[in-house]
């Protein structure tokens, strides 16, 4: 039997400046667009975009632009629009009158994109939780039931039309999701329990899509840990490894899920219990692409969701990644690479500055370990122990208790300090 393979879908992208988006013009936010476009699989056949003070709310572009693109169906062969803002479903139900081919904006692109690369179990439940939740509002027209109402006369509600039948049937799709994505957020807590008890630290690699992060990751652990191509939002589910910075020092690092430019705000709901690995992380690893002139933009993006997610203060180490591109010396790994500002410049490719990384990571690690002067008693024994293998620490054993000073990692002093607090009947 011949599998017959469905045409590629030919995009037309559309964009409304402004005006109010810093750092971006409308054609900028376009040729990204076209990124997006091109990694959903589709062949992008022409742009436009239109200076306004505001998106028209019935059109968003002006009426009139909007009948050119009738003209543009006839030119290019379109078969599907694409806006480079969030429509309305009052503003796609009208473009799709009006040009009779499907239209979709930035976040349905981006979600396709999601369900494409989605592999793990956890990253498809977000996917499709995320979804539903962009599908309902926009529920205008028969679609393709998710699932059979249950049979026979009477088996729904008075007056019940098939469109509400279908909206129902997402709202409890949506429940069952969120619960089961409330499940995977728990595993994750009791898994991350686990790891503060082992008292590893851990870091959390952040940035744009596409500026290196699954690199970095393969970087740091001297293996492919991660797969790492040169397209928009290749790795969605969190990979986590091992990584020796040195000095007997070593740290869970974890790559998350890219950002980038407008991200739909049901993506940082739905993926939300995977983006609690940033909050969790003792450190953010926020990598930048230093090629891109962008690279302004793309911190501030970042740092917006960061701040979303309760995550926008954390330590962090600045990396500019891909200097091979604009230096020739970061062709070669063995060449010793400077910091800049605080910063490091490397080239994940390469290995150029990843010996620089790895010192500079451990010391900001260090550094967040916490001064102890505490008197504990022998029975705390299992505690000591952990005390000589996360941190640097005289005991000296007295005749009552056991005296404890040094510097340990921040949940370790939290534990000693409750132990020696209840030794103490809370005085």
């Amino acid at each position: 039997m011949v599998e017959l393979t469905p045409p590629v879908e030919r995009a037309f992208l559309v964009a409304v400046d402004t005006g109010q988006d810093p750092g971006w013009t409308a054609e900028e936010s376009l040729a990204e667009l076209a990124n997006l476009a091109v990694t959903a699989g589709a062949e992008v056949v022409g742009a436009e975009w239109q200076n306004r003070r505001h998106v028209d709310p019935n059109w968003y572009l002006g009426k009139g632009k909007a009948e050119e693109l009738a003209g543009a169906r006839h030119e290019t062969g379109l078969t599907l629009l694409v806006a480079d803002d969030e429509l309305s479903p009052n503003q796609q139900r009208a473009l799709e009158s009006l040009l009779g081919v499907k239209v979709l904006d930035r976040s349905g692109l981006i979600l396709d994109i999601f369900a494409q690369h989605a592999r793990t179990h956890e990253g498809r439940l977000q996917v499709e939780l995320a979804q539903l939740e962009y599908q309902l509002p926009r529920l205008t027209r028969l679609w393709t039931h998710l699932s059979r109402t249950q049979g026979g006369i009477g088996s729904r509600g008075p007056g019940e039309t098939q469109l509400e039948t279908d909206r129902r049937v997402i709202r409890d799709k949506i429940k069952k999701l969120k619960e089961r994505v409330e499940d995977v957020r728990r595993q994750r807590e009791t898994a991350a329990r686990s790891r503060d008890r082992r008292l590893v630290p851990t870091v959390a690699i952040v940035g744009y899509t596409n500026a290196g992060k699954s690199s970095m990751l393969n970087a740091l652990v001297g293996a492919e840990a991660a797969a790492a191509e040169n397209r928009l939002f290749v790795t969605l589910d969190p990979t986590s490894r091992m990584v020796k910075l040195g000095d007997g020092q070593s740290a869970v690092v974890t790559d998350t899920v890219g950002f980038i430019h407008k991200l739909p705000h049901q993506l940082v709901d739905a993926f939300r219990a995977t983006l609690e690995e940033v909050n969790r992380a003792d450190v953010l690893l926020e990598v930048v692409d230093v090629a891109d002139r962008h690279a302004r933009e793309h911190r501030l993006t970042v740092q917006q969701v960061l701040d979303d997610l309760g995550a926008g203060e954390k330590p962090r180490l600045l990396v500019y990644n891909k200097a091979d591109l604009v230096d020739p010396s970061a062709q070669d790994g063995e060449v010793p690479a400077p910091t800049i500002a605080g910063s490091v410049l490397v080239s994940a490719m390469t290995g150029y500055g990843m010996d620089v990384l790895r010192a500079r990571l451990a010391a900001l690690l260090a550094d967040l370990w916490e001064e102890i002067d505490i008197k504990l008693p022998y029975s705390e024994g299992e505690l000591l122990s952990r005390v000589r293998e996360r941190g640097t620490v005289d005991i000296a054993y007295r005749a009552r208790d056991v005296r404890v000073r040094g510097r340990v990692v921040p949940s370790l002093a939290s534990e000693l300090r409750a132990a020696a607090f209840g030794r103490n009947g809370g005085q």
